[in-house]
Protein backbone atom coordinates (compact mmCIF):
# COMPACT_ATOMS: atom_id res chain seq x y z
CA UNK A 1 0.00 0.00 0.00
CA UNK A 2 2.85 2.39 0.73
CA UNK A 3 3.92 2.30 -2.91
CA UNK A 4 0.38 3.06 -4.07
CA UNK A 5 -0.08 5.92 -1.61
CA UNK A 6 3.13 7.63 -2.71
CA UNK A 7 1.75 8.26 -6.19
CA UNK A 8 0.52 11.72 -7.06
CA UNK A 9 -1.00 10.65 -10.40
CA UNK A 10 -3.62 7.95 -10.72
CA UNK A 11 -5.42 6.29 -13.60
CA UNK A 12 -7.45 3.22 -14.50
CA UNK A 13 -6.32 -0.26 -13.48
CA UNK A 14 -6.37 -2.66 -16.45
CA UNK A 15 -4.63 -5.98 -17.05
CA UNK A 16 -2.74 -5.76 -13.78
CA UNK A 17 -1.23 -2.30 -14.32
CA UNK A 18 -2.20 1.30 -13.68
CA UNK A 19 -2.83 3.37 -16.80
CA UNK A 20 -1.42 6.61 -15.44
CA UNK A 21 -0.22 7.82 -18.82
CA UNK A 22 -3.16 6.67 -20.94
CA UNK A 23 -5.94 9.21 -20.67
CA UNK A 24 -8.14 11.40 -22.79
CA UNK A 25 -7.79 14.14 -20.18
CA UNK A 26 -6.70 14.66 -16.58
CA UNK A 27 -8.18 16.58 -13.67
CA UNK A 28 -7.14 17.60 -10.18
CA UNK A 29 -8.69 15.48 -7.45
CA UNK A 30 -9.81 17.65 -4.53
CA UNK A 31 -9.82 16.36 -0.96
CA UNK A 32 -12.77 17.91 0.94
CA UNK A 33 -10.80 17.52 4.17
CA UNK A 34 -7.58 19.11 2.96
CA UNK A 35 -9.59 21.54 0.81
CA UNK A 36 -7.01 21.36 -1.96
CA UNK A 37 -5.88 19.21 -4.86
CA UNK A 38 -4.02 16.18 -3.58
CA UNK A 39 -3.69 14.05 -6.70
CA UNK A 40 -4.01 14.18 -10.46
CA UNK A 41 -6.55 11.85 -12.02
CA UNK A 42 -6.19 10.53 -15.58
CA UNK A 43 -9.65 10.01 -17.06
CA UNK A 44 -10.27 7.13 -19.42
CA UNK A 45 -12.28 7.44 -22.59
CA UNK A 46 -14.17 4.95 -24.74
CA UNK A 47 -11.08 3.17 -26.08
CA UNK A 48 -9.62 2.51 -22.61
CA UNK A 49 -13.01 1.34 -21.36
CA UNK A 50 -13.27 -1.04 -24.30
CA UNK A 51 -9.78 -2.32 -23.54
CA UNK A 52 -10.86 -3.10 -19.98
CA UNK A 53 -13.98 -4.91 -21.19
CA UNK A 54 -12.08 -6.96 -23.76
CA UNK A 55 -9.52 -7.94 -21.14
CA UNK A 56 -12.27 -9.07 -18.79
CA UNK A 57 -13.89 -11.11 -21.57
CA UNK A 58 -10.65 -12.99 -22.14
CA UNK A 59 -10.02 -13.49 -18.42
CA UNK A 60 -13.55 -14.81 -17.91
CA UNK A 61 -12.81 -17.91 -19.97
CA UNK A 62 -10.17 -18.99 -17.46
CA UNK A 63 -11.64 -17.57 -14.26
CA UNK A 64 -14.99 -19.31 -14.65
CA UNK A 65 -13.14 -22.63 -14.89
CA UNK A 66 -11.06 -21.93 -11.78
CA UNK A 67 -12.29 -24.33 -9.08
CA UNK A 68 -14.46 -22.56 -6.49
CA UNK A 69 -12.14 -23.49 -3.58
CA UNK A 70 -9.30 -21.82 -5.47
CA UNK A 71 -11.40 -18.70 -6.05
CA UNK A 72 -12.17 -18.73 -2.34
CA UNK A 73 -8.46 -18.65 -1.50
CA UNK A 74 -8.01 -15.50 -3.58
CA UNK A 75 -10.94 -13.82 -1.83
CA UNK A 76 -9.69 -14.71 1.64
CA UNK A 77 -6.26 -13.39 0.77
CA UNK A 78 -7.77 -10.10 -0.39
CA UNK A 79 -9.81 -9.89 2.83
CA UNK A 80 -6.65 -10.42 4.86
CA UNK A 81 -4.84 -7.68 2.95
CA UNK A 82 -7.69 -5.25 3.55
CA UNK A 83 -7.51 -5.86 7.29
CA UNK A 84 -3.70 -5.67 7.32
CA UNK A 85 -3.89 -2.27 5.60
CA UNK A 86 -6.97 -1.00 7.42
CA UNK A 87 -5.32 2.09 8.90
CA UNK A 88 -3.93 3.30 5.57
CA UNK A 89 -7.20 2.55 3.79
CA UNK A 90 -9.24 4.33 6.46
CA UNK A 91 -7.09 7.43 6.18
CA UNK A 92 -7.51 7.33 2.41
CA UNK A 93 -11.30 7.07 2.70
CA UNK A 94 -11.45 9.94 5.19
CA UNK A 95 -9.30 12.25 3.10
CA UNK A 96 -11.11 11.30 -0.09
CA UNK A 97 -14.71 11.85 1.01
CA UNK A 98 -14.73 13.20 4.57
CA UNK A 99 -16.27 10.58 6.85
CA UNK A 100 -14.81 10.14 10.33
CA UNK A 101 -11.76 7.95 10.74
CA UNK A 102 -13.79 5.71 13.09
CA UNK A 103 -16.40 5.11 10.42
CA UNK A 104 -13.75 4.64 7.74
CA UNK A 105 -12.11 1.90 9.81
CA UNK A 106 -15.51 0.26 10.17
CA UNK A 107 -16.03 0.46 6.41
CA UNK A 108 -12.76 -1.39 5.77
CA UNK A 109 -13.75 -4.18 8.17
CA UNK A 110 -17.22 -4.28 6.60
CA UNK A 111 -15.75 -4.59 3.10
CA UNK A 112 -13.34 -7.32 4.17
CA UNK A 113 -16.30 -9.20 5.63
CA UNK A 114 -17.85 -9.53 2.17
CA UNK A 115 -14.75 -11.17 0.73
CA UNK A 116 -14.63 -13.63 3.62
CA UNK A 117 -18.34 -14.39 3.38
CA UNK A 118 -18.32 -14.96 -0.38
CA UNK A 119 -15.21 -17.09 -0.15
CA UNK A 120 -17.44 -19.46 1.79
CA UNK A 121 -20.31 -19.06 -0.64
CA UNK A 122 -18.01 -19.95 -3.55
CA UNK A 123 -17.48 -23.31 -1.88
CA UNK A 124 -21.24 -23.80 -1.46
CA UNK A 125 -22.34 -23.40 -5.08
CA UNK A 126 -24.43 -26.53 -5.11
CA UNK A 127 -26.60 -27.62 -8.00
CA UNK A 128 -29.61 -29.87 -7.55
CA UNK A 129 -31.28 -33.06 -8.71
CA UNK A 130 -34.94 -32.70 -9.64
CA UNK A 131 -37.31 -35.66 -9.16
CA UNK A 132 -38.66 -36.67 -12.57
CA UNK A 133 -42.11 -37.92 -13.44
CA UNK A 134 -40.53 -40.09 -16.14
CA UNK A 135 -38.63 -43.27 -15.24
CA UNK A 136 -36.24 -42.87 -18.18
CA UNK A 137 -35.13 -39.29 -17.41
CA UNK A 138 -32.81 -37.72 -14.85
CA UNK A 139 -33.23 -33.98 -14.29
CA UNK A 140 -30.50 -31.69 -12.98
CA UNK A 141 -29.88 -27.99 -12.35
CA UNK A 142 -26.42 -26.45 -12.29
CA UNK A 143 -25.34 -22.88 -11.70
CA UNK A 144 -22.94 -21.11 -14.04
CA UNK A 145 -21.26 -17.70 -14.04
CA UNK A 146 -23.36 -15.05 -15.77
CA UNK A 147 -20.31 -13.56 -17.53
CA UNK A 148 -18.47 -10.26 -17.53
CA UNK A 149 -20.03 -7.80 -15.08
CA UNK A 150 -19.97 -4.01 -14.90
CA UNK A 151 -20.32 -2.19 -11.59
CA UNK A 152 -21.04 1.50 -11.02
CA UNK A 153 -20.57 2.73 -7.46
CA UNK A 154 -21.19 6.02 -5.59
CA UNK A 155 -18.95 8.34 -3.59
CA UNK A 156 -20.36 7.86 -0.09
CA UNK A 157 -18.99 4.36 0.61
CA UNK A 158 -15.95 4.15 -1.69
CA UNK A 159 -14.73 0.78 -0.38
CA UNK A 160 -17.88 -0.92 0.88
CA UNK A 161 -19.85 -0.55 -2.34
CA UNK A 162 -17.15 -1.98 -4.65
CA UNK A 163 -16.47 -4.79 -2.16
CA UNK A 164 -20.15 -5.68 -1.90
CA UNK A 165 -20.31 -6.14 -5.67
CA UNK A 166 -16.87 -7.54 -6.43
CA UNK A 167 -16.86 -10.28 -3.79
CA UNK A 168 -19.94 -12.21 -5.00
CA UNK A 169 -19.03 -11.67 -8.65
CA UNK A 170 -15.57 -13.19 -8.25
CA UNK A 171 -16.92 -15.96 -6.05
CA UNK A 172 -19.41 -16.87 -8.79
CA UNK A 173 -16.67 -17.05 -11.41
CA UNK A 174 -17.46 -13.72 -13.08
CA UNK A 175 -14.98 -11.03 -14.02
CA UNK A 176 -15.75 -7.38 -13.29
CA UNK A 177 -15.12 -3.92 -14.70
CA UNK A 178 -15.72 -1.30 -12.02
CA UNK A 179 -16.47 2.36 -12.60
CA UNK A 180 -16.15 4.14 -9.25
CA UNK A 181 -17.39 7.66 -8.68
CA UNK A 182 -14.89 10.12 -10.18
CA UNK A 183 -15.18 12.02 -6.88
CA UNK A 184 -13.74 9.09 -4.87
CA UNK A 185 -11.73 6.84 -7.21
CA UNK A 186 -8.59 6.36 -5.12
CA UNK A 187 -10.12 3.92 -2.65
CA UNK A 188 -11.33 1.72 -5.50
CA UNK A 189 -7.88 1.88 -7.10
CA UNK A 190 -6.35 0.92 -3.74
CA UNK A 191 -8.67 -2.10 -3.73
CA UNK A 192 -7.39 -2.97 -7.21
CA UNK A 193 -3.80 -2.60 -5.99
CA UNK A 194 -4.48 -5.05 -3.15
CA UNK A 195 -6.22 -7.45 -5.55
CA UNK A 196 -2.95 -7.57 -7.47
CA UNK A 197 -1.09 -8.19 -4.21
CA UNK A 198 -3.50 -11.07 -3.61
CA UNK A 199 -2.40 -12.49 -6.99
CA UNK A 200 -5.87 -12.31 -8.48
CA UNK A 201 -5.20 -12.91 -12.21
CA UNK A 202 -4.95 -9.97 -14.59
CA UNK A 203 -8.23 -8.66 -16.02
CA UNK A 204 -10.38 -10.56 -13.53
CA UNK A 205 -10.88 -7.17 -11.87
CA UNK A 206 -10.42 -3.96 -13.85
CA UNK A 207 -11.16 -0.41 -12.70
CA UNK A 208 -11.97 2.33 -15.20
CA UNK A 209 -11.88 5.92 -13.98
CA UNK A 210 -13.64 8.40 -16.22
CA UNK A 211 -16.63 10.58 -16.95
CA UNK A 212 -20.02 9.08 -16.16
CA UNK A 213 -21.33 9.57 -19.69
CA UNK A 214 -18.31 8.17 -21.53
CA UNK A 215 -17.49 5.10 -19.44
CA UNK A 216 -21.10 4.34 -18.58
CA UNK A 217 -22.18 4.54 -22.21
CA UNK A 218 -19.45 2.12 -23.29
CA UNK A 219 -20.55 -0.33 -20.61
CA UNK A 220 -24.22 -0.07 -21.54
CA UNK A 221 -23.59 -0.50 -25.26
CA UNK A 222 -21.32 -3.51 -24.89
CA UNK A 223 -22.85 -6.89 -25.68
CA UNK A 224 -19.94 -8.44 -23.79
CA UNK A 225 -21.20 -7.03 -20.47
CA UNK A 226 -23.84 -9.51 -19.35
CA UNK A 227 -24.59 -8.07 -15.93
CA UNK A 228 -24.74 -4.51 -14.58
CA UNK A 229 -24.88 -3.68 -10.88
CA UNK A 230 -25.47 -0.12 -9.74
CA UNK A 231 -25.83 1.76 -6.46
CA UNK A 232 -27.10 5.32 -6.70
CA UNK A 233 -30.16 7.46 -7.30
CA UNK A 234 -33.50 6.19 -8.54
CA UNK A 235 -33.35 8.65 -11.44
CA UNK A 236 -30.06 7.23 -12.74
CA UNK A 237 -31.23 3.69 -12.00
CA UNK A 238 -34.24 4.15 -14.26
CA UNK A 239 -31.98 5.45 -17.02
CA UNK A 240 -29.65 2.45 -16.72
CA UNK A 241 -32.63 0.09 -16.67
CA UNK A 242 -33.96 1.54 -19.92
CA UNK A 243 -30.57 1.62 -21.65
CA UNK A 244 -29.76 -1.95 -20.63
CA UNK A 245 -32.82 -3.22 -22.48
CA UNK A 246 -31.03 -3.01 -25.83
CA UNK A 247 -28.51 -5.66 -24.78
CA UNK A 248 -30.78 -7.48 -22.27
CA UNK A 249 -28.29 -7.27 -19.42
CA UNK A 250 -29.04 -8.83 -16.08
CA UNK A 251 -29.42 -6.00 -13.54
CA UNK A 252 -29.11 -5.31 -9.84
CA UNK A 253 -30.19 -1.82 -8.81
CA UNK A 254 -29.80 -0.53 -5.26
CA UNK A 255 -31.45 2.87 -5.44
CA UNK A 256 -32.56 5.70 -3.19
CA UNK A 257 -34.22 5.23 0.18
CA UNK A 258 -36.55 7.21 2.43
CA UNK A 259 -36.48 5.13 5.59
CA UNK A 260 -39.13 5.43 8.30
CA UNK A 261 -38.02 5.00 11.91
CA UNK A 262 -40.97 3.95 14.07
CA UNK A 263 -40.85 4.28 17.86
CA UNK A 264 -43.78 2.48 19.47
CA UNK A 265 -45.28 3.32 22.85
CA UNK A 266 -43.66 0.24 24.43
CA UNK A 267 -40.16 0.95 23.08
CA UNK A 268 -37.05 1.29 25.21
CA UNK A 269 -36.41 4.99 24.63
CA UNK A 270 -32.70 4.89 25.39
CA UNK A 271 -32.21 2.04 22.92
CA UNK A 272 -34.38 3.77 20.32
CA UNK A 273 -32.41 7.01 20.55
CA UNK A 274 -29.10 5.18 20.37
CA UNK A 275 -30.32 3.25 17.34
CA UNK A 276 -31.67 6.37 15.66
CA UNK A 277 -28.45 8.33 16.05
CA UNK A 278 -26.25 5.45 14.89
CA UNK A 279 -28.45 4.91 11.82
CA UNK A 280 -29.05 8.57 11.01
CA UNK A 281 -25.67 10.13 11.69
CA UNK A 282 -23.50 7.46 10.11
CA UNK A 283 -21.67 9.31 7.35
CA UNK A 284 -23.53 12.41 8.60
CA UNK A 285 -26.81 11.16 7.16
CA UNK A 286 -25.36 10.49 3.72
CA UNK A 287 -26.46 6.86 3.48
CA UNK A 288 -29.30 5.32 1.51
CA UNK A 289 -30.67 3.50 4.56
CA UNK A 290 -30.47 6.50 6.91
CA UNK A 291 -33.80 7.24 8.66
CA UNK A 292 -35.52 10.15 6.94
CA UNK A 293 -38.82 10.20 8.81
CA UNK A 294 -39.09 9.49 12.53
CA UNK A 295 -42.53 8.45 13.75
CA UNK A 296 -43.00 8.52 17.54
CA UNK A 297 -46.14 7.42 19.37
CA UNK A 298 -48.00 10.38 20.84
CA UNK A 299 -47.86 8.98 24.39
CA UNK A 300 -44.05 9.16 24.46
CA UNK A 301 -43.54 11.97 21.95
CA UNK A 302 -42.45 14.73 24.34
CA UNK A 303 -40.22 12.44 26.41
CA UNK A 304 -38.54 11.12 23.27
CA UNK A 305 -37.76 14.61 21.97
CA UNK A 306 -36.37 15.72 25.33
CA UNK A 307 -34.06 12.69 25.57
CA UNK A 308 -33.04 12.98 21.92
CA UNK A 309 -32.12 16.63 22.39
CA UNK A 310 -29.84 15.75 25.30
CA UNK A 311 -28.18 12.98 23.28
CA UNK A 312 -27.61 15.24 20.26
CA UNK A 313 -25.99 17.92 22.41
CA UNK A 314 -23.43 15.33 23.58
CA UNK A 315 -22.32 14.51 20.03
CA UNK A 316 -18.90 15.82 19.06
CA UNK A 317 -18.87 17.34 15.58
CA UNK A 318 -15.44 18.07 14.19
CA UNK A 319 -12.43 17.13 12.08
CA UNK A 320 -12.98 13.64 10.64
CA UNK A 321 -9.30 12.82 11.18
CA UNK A 322 -9.73 13.15 14.95
CA UNK A 323 -10.53 9.78 16.54
CA UNK A 324 -12.73 11.54 19.12
CA UNK A 325 -15.00 13.05 16.46
CA UNK A 326 -18.48 11.48 16.29
CA UNK A 327 -19.80 13.38 13.27
CA UNK A 328 -17.66 14.90 10.54
CA UNK A 329 -17.98 18.56 9.59
CA UNK A 330 -17.66 17.52 5.93
CA UNK A 331 -20.88 17.39 3.93
CA UNK A 332 -21.16 16.86 0.18
CA UNK A 333 -22.11 20.12 -1.61
CA UNK A 334 -25.37 18.59 -2.85
CA UNK A 335 -26.20 17.46 0.68
CA UNK A 336 -25.64 20.99 1.97
CA UNK A 337 -28.14 22.36 -0.56
CA UNK A 338 -30.70 19.71 0.36
CA UNK A 339 -30.33 20.25 4.12
CA UNK A 340 -30.74 24.01 3.81
CA UNK A 341 -33.72 23.67 1.50
CA UNK A 342 -35.51 21.07 3.64
CA UNK A 343 -34.99 22.85 6.96
CA UNK A 344 -36.14 26.21 5.59
CA UNK A 345 -39.23 24.69 3.97
CA UNK A 346 -40.17 22.75 7.11
CA UNK A 347 -39.92 25.77 9.41
CA UNK A 348 -41.93 27.94 7.02
CA UNK A 349 -44.66 25.27 7.00
CA UNK A 350 -44.82 24.98 10.79
CA UNK A 351 -42.18 22.50 11.94
CA UNK A 352 -40.72 23.25 15.36
CA UNK A 353 -36.92 23.62 15.37
CA UNK A 354 -35.70 21.81 18.48
CA UNK A 355 -32.00 21.89 17.73
CA UNK A 356 -30.41 23.33 14.59
CA UNK A 357 -26.84 24.01 15.66
CA UNK A 358 -24.79 26.83 14.23
CA UNK A 359 -23.59 25.12 11.04
CA UNK A 360 -25.27 23.23 8.22
CA UNK A 361 -23.29 20.06 8.99
CA UNK A 362 -24.45 19.84 12.63
CA UNK A 363 -27.29 17.43 13.57
CA UNK A 364 -30.72 19.08 13.44
CA UNK A 365 -33.98 18.07 15.10
CA UNK A 366 -37.32 19.19 13.67
CA UNK A 367 -40.52 18.36 15.57
CA UNK A 368 -44.13 18.42 14.40
CA UNK A 369 -43.17 17.58 10.82
CA UNK A 370 -46.16 17.07 8.52
CA UNK A 371 -46.68 15.29 5.17
CA UNK A 372 -46.80 18.55 3.20
CA UNK A 373 -43.13 19.31 3.92
CA UNK A 374 -40.25 18.52 1.56
CA UNK A 375 -38.32 16.80 4.33
CA UNK A 376 -41.21 14.34 4.70
CA UNK A 377 -41.31 13.52 0.99
CA UNK A 378 -37.70 13.66 -0.20
CA UNK A 379 -34.51 11.92 0.86
CA UNK A 380 -32.43 14.61 2.61
CA UNK A 381 -29.05 12.83 2.60
CA UNK A 382 -27.92 14.92 5.54
CA UNK A 383 -28.08 15.20 9.36
CA UNK A 384 -31.72 16.31 9.68
CA UNK A 385 -33.98 14.36 12.06
CA UNK A 386 -37.66 15.12 11.24
CA UNK A 387 -40.12 13.85 13.86
CA UNK A 388 -43.85 13.20 13.46
CA UNK A 389 -46.28 11.84 16.07
CA UNK A 390 -48.74 9.01 15.45
CA UNK A 391 -51.61 7.56 17.44
CA UNK A 392 -52.37 4.15 15.94
CA UNK A 393 -50.91 1.16 14.11
CA UNK A 394 -52.89 1.89 10.96
CA UNK A 395 -51.85 5.54 10.89
CA UNK A 396 -48.12 4.88 11.18
CA UNK A 397 -48.18 2.10 8.59
CA UNK A 398 -49.99 4.38 6.15
CA UNK A 399 -47.52 7.22 6.76
CA UNK A 400 -44.47 4.98 6.54
CA UNK A 401 -45.55 3.35 3.29
CA UNK A 402 -46.62 6.61 1.66
CA UNK A 403 -43.51 6.87 -0.51
CA UNK A 404 -42.14 5.36 -3.68
CA UNK A 405 -39.01 4.25 -1.84
CA UNK A 406 -38.79 0.82 -0.26
CA UNK A 407 -35.23 0.19 0.86
CA UNK A 408 -35.01 0.14 4.67
CA UNK A 409 -37.26 0.73 7.67
CA UNK A 410 -36.75 0.62 11.43
CA UNK A 411 -39.06 -0.44 14.25
CA UNK A 412 -38.43 -0.01 17.96
CA UNK A 413 -40.81 -1.96 20.17
CA UNK A 414 -40.48 -4.35 23.10
CA UNK A 415 -43.73 -6.03 22.06
CA UNK A 416 -43.12 -9.08 19.89
CA UNK A 417 -46.61 -9.12 18.39
CA UNK A 418 -46.54 -5.42 17.54
CA UNK A 419 -43.06 -5.63 16.04
CA UNK A 420 -44.00 -8.64 13.89
CA UNK A 421 -47.17 -6.93 12.69
CA UNK A 422 -45.21 -3.86 11.64
CA UNK A 423 -42.55 -5.93 9.86
CA UNK A 424 -45.24 -7.62 7.78
CA UNK A 425 -47.05 -4.36 7.01
CA UNK A 426 -44.04 -2.28 5.99
CA UNK A 427 -43.24 -2.22 2.25
CA UNK A 428 -39.47 -2.34 2.53
CA UNK A 429 -36.71 -4.77 1.64
CA UNK A 430 -34.91 -4.40 4.98
CA UNK A 431 -36.40 -3.90 8.44
CA UNK A 432 -34.27 -3.34 11.53
CA UNK A 433 -36.21 -4.29 14.65
CA UNK A 434 -34.54 -2.71 17.68
CA UNK A 435 -31.46 -2.52 15.43
CA UNK A 436 -30.11 0.66 13.88
CA UNK A 437 -27.37 -1.07 11.89
CA UNK A 438 -28.95 -4.06 10.11
CA UNK A 439 -26.56 -4.36 7.15
CA UNK A 440 -24.16 -7.31 7.31
CA UNK A 441 -22.42 -9.55 4.74
CA UNK A 442 -24.41 -12.59 5.86
CA UNK A 443 -27.83 -11.11 5.00
CA UNK A 444 -29.46 -9.87 1.78
CA UNK A 445 -29.44 -6.10 1.24
CA UNK A 446 -31.81 -4.50 -1.24
CA UNK A 447 -35.12 -2.79 -1.73
CA UNK A 448 -38.51 -2.90 -3.40
CA UNK A 449 -40.57 -0.41 -5.40
CA UNK A 450 -38.51 2.63 -6.48
CA UNK A 451 -35.54 1.44 -4.43
CA UNK A 452 -34.73 -1.13 -7.08
CA UNK A 453 -34.30 -4.88 -7.18
CA UNK A 454 -31.67 -7.52 -6.66
CA UNK A 455 -29.81 -8.33 -3.46
CA UNK A 456 -26.27 -7.90 -2.17
CA UNK A 457 -25.09 -10.00 0.74
CA UNK A 458 -26.29 -13.32 2.09
CA UNK A 459 -26.59 -16.52 0.13
CA UNK A 460 -28.93 -14.81 -2.35
CA UNK A 461 -26.26 -12.23 -3.23
CA UNK A 462 -24.18 -14.71 -5.20
CA UNK A 463 -27.24 -15.82 -7.19
CA UNK A 464 -27.28 -12.38 -8.80
CA UNK A 465 -24.10 -13.40 -10.64
CA UNK A 466 -25.22 -16.85 -11.73
CA UNK A 467 -27.47 -18.38 -14.35
CA UNK A 468 -29.41 -21.60 -13.98
CA UNK A 469 -28.81 -24.36 -16.49
CA UNK A 470 -31.32 -27.20 -16.59
CA UNK A 471 -30.17 -30.58 -17.94
CA UNK A 472 -32.46 -33.44 -18.86
CA UNK A 473 -30.74 -36.82 -19.31
CA UNK A 474 -32.64 -39.48 -21.23
CA UNK A 475 -31.95 -43.14 -20.45
CA UNK A 476 -32.67 -45.98 -22.87
CA UNK A 477 -33.22 -48.81 -20.44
Amino acid sequence: MEQFLKRDTHGSYISGSFQNQTADKSIDLISPVLNKAWAKLCLAGTSVTQQAIEGSVAAFQTWKMTPPPSRALYLRKLADLLVENKDALAQLITLEMGKTIKEALGEVQYGAGYFNWYAGEAERLYGSLVPSQFPDKRLMVRYESVGVCAAITPWNFPLAMPARKLAPALAAGCTMVLKPSPETPLTALALAYLSREANIPNDVFNVVVGDEEVVGAAMLESNSIRKLTFTGSTQVGRYLYARSADTLKKLSLELGGHAPFIVCDDANLDAAIEGLLSAKLRNNGQACIAPNRVFVHEDIYDDFIDLLSIAVRAIKVGDPRDEKTDVSYILHPESIKKVEKHVEDAIIKGAKPISLGNEVYEPKILADVSPDMLVFNEETFGPVIPITSFSSFGEVVSLANDTGAGLAAYVYSDGMMQAHALVEALEYGIVGVNDGLPSTPQAPFGGVKDSGFGREGGSSGIREYLTEKYISFGFHL
